[in-house]
């Protein structure tokens, strides 16, 4: 069998003896276990169940046989086909995670010691886990007052000719803004990496997000809009002449059309930017590549439905004006909705942020901001960042985390969860403009389909925006809210 250059494989074909270096199978009852963990449940009806289940693992057990092999191999060649032909891409690599990806491109930059790289300074700790841990210089970029995206404006001012690459990151699946980014980059000589961890699916300009840099890295984390059982993620490179080097760069320079003396493949250096480079072992297994291509198979059905469920509570909640909903994107800007993005204005709400959160926390809410400044970071502070300095110099990243910026959730929502993230905020907000009464009491009606009914029918703007919202997919409001005020 012909042996692909980033492929270790340890079944050594049809021979009476195998190799001695096999690995225990799973049986029968270890995939029972699995089950069990994957398909948790209570109560008699899922003890029959799983019952019947179990008589035919067992029954197949039989009459089958383990997969000769379970780590790199065909599955994972199918998924990453999968991701260029989604992506319109060639040579998607399956890697470990997302931070195995931002390795690769970090070392096919070269970068070294002292060398500049721009982050945003909102974004999760991996973005700048490999360029701080090799004594790379981070400068940290300020962000888009709407988006929580890196700025472009700010990145310019902070180009100098040490640096070497600038790490865009898609916060929530919300496109950056690349094209002054790329233009920059290519005036400069600089590296575009794109995190692209919440952004699989997304598209700028008709171009999908992760495929605009010079490389893009995805996550397939448990939390992610599609995963590969728990953790993965896909490389992916405009870097032509790195691209047949991209593959080995997953397994340490593993090269089985190369040998030495009386051995079966050699190790080779991986070709940078500026020269050679060590790689690791960032390999993926077959179960991974498995579940990834049953899920990249219905993405587009996955953001979709997160779409009209943002769609949903961004026209529920821009009836208060002291809220500022999630921008739904247009026919170039195509976010994926891995988060619903929501700022509060504090002047006309009657509190900030933080107080928002308060409020939507004894609702039995939960929001996360996801991301706190980078800055703010012990381990910053560690190697010698100073972080009022950085504050200072990030000045809209201080304000929106602070005092604006939360995220909701849009995974899989009923209707009736959403309908309760609008009344909370919304109610809020019309408690708090009022100013010349006292509040009384806030009470939730019992669910009724006829006082519904009599609501759609009516003709005043609010009830024609829930009659819209119905058609959009939205759900029925049937709980409603009475609110007992008392003129000051």
């Amino acid at each position: 069998m012909e042996k692909k250059a980033s492929d270790f494989r340890y079944n050594t074909g049809e021979t009476k003896v195998p190799w001695a270096a096999v690995g225990e199978n799973y049986n029968a009852q270890d995939l029972m276990t699995i089950i069990r963990f994957m398909m948790k449940g209570k109560g008699e009806a899922y003890d029959e169940a799983l019952k019947t289940v179990e008589k035919d693992v067992l029954a197949l057990d039989k009459v089958s046989a383990p997969p000769a092999k379970l780590s790199l191999d065909v599955e994972v060649g199918k998924a990453e086909n999968m991701c260029d032909e989604y992506l319109h891409t060639t040579g998607s690599t399956f890697l470990t995670n997302c931070t195995a990806g931002f390795e690769i491109a970090c070392k096919y930059t070269g970068l070294k010691p002292g060398d500049e790289v721009i982050v945003p300074a909102i974004t999760f700790a991996a973005t700048m886990a490999y360029p701080l841990s090799i004594g790379c210089k981070l400068v940290f970029a300020d962000v888009d007052p709407l988006t929580l995206n890196m700025d472009p404006k700010d990145v310019e001012k902070k180009i100098t000719d040490k640096t070497k690459m600038i790490i865009p990151v898609h916060i929530g699946g919300y496109p950056v803004d690349m094209d002054p980014i790329m233009a920059l980059a290519k005036q400069h000589d600089i590296v575009v990496l794109e995190d692209a961890a919440h952004a699989f699916g997304g598209e700028y300009k008709h171009r999908k997000l992760g495929t605009i840099g010079d490389f893009g890295s995805f996550s397939f984390h448990e939390v992610k809009n599609i995963t590969s059982f728990g953790e993965g993620g896909i490389l992916c490179s405009n870097v032509t002449e790195f691209l047949p080097e991209m593959r080995r760069a997953r397994f340490l320079g593993t090269d089985f059309s190369k040998h030495i003396p009386n051995w079966l493949y050699d190790v080779t250096a991986i070709r940078g930017k500026n020269g050679p480079f060590v790689a690791t072992n960032f390999s993926t297994t077959e179960i991974q590549g498995l579940g990834l291509q049953l899920q990249i198979a219905r993405i587009d059905q996955i953001i979709e439905a997160r779409r009209r469920a943002s769609e949903y509570l961004t026209k529920r909640l821009s009836a208060c004006d002291a809220l500022i909903p999630q921008d739904l994107g247009n026919d170039e800007i195509k976010p994926t909705f891995h988060l619903y993005q929501l700022q509060i204005i504090p002047e006309k709400a009657g509190g900030d942020i933080q107080l928002f959160k308060k409020k939507m926390d004894a609702k039995g809410v939960t929001q996360i901001p996801h991301f706190g400044p980078l800055y703010k970071f012990e381990i910053l502070r560690e190697y010698g960042y100073d972080e009022k300095a950085i504050a200072e110099s990030c000045p809209v990243c201080e304000e929106v985390f602070n005092h604006r910026f939360t995220h909701f959730p849009v995974y899989g929502l009923t209707p009736e969860q959403l309908d309760y993230l609008h009344d909370v905020d919304y109610w809020t907000g019309i408690v708090s403009r009022c100013r010349g009464a006292e509040v009384l009491a806030v009470q939730e009606m019992e669910r009724n389909e006829a006082v519904w009914a009599d609501w759609l029918a009516q003709e005043n703007e609010y009830a024609v925006g829930d009659r819209k919202s119905m058609e959009a997919g939205g759900g029925k409001y049937l709980n409603f809210i009475a609110i007992v005020l008392r003129k000051k």
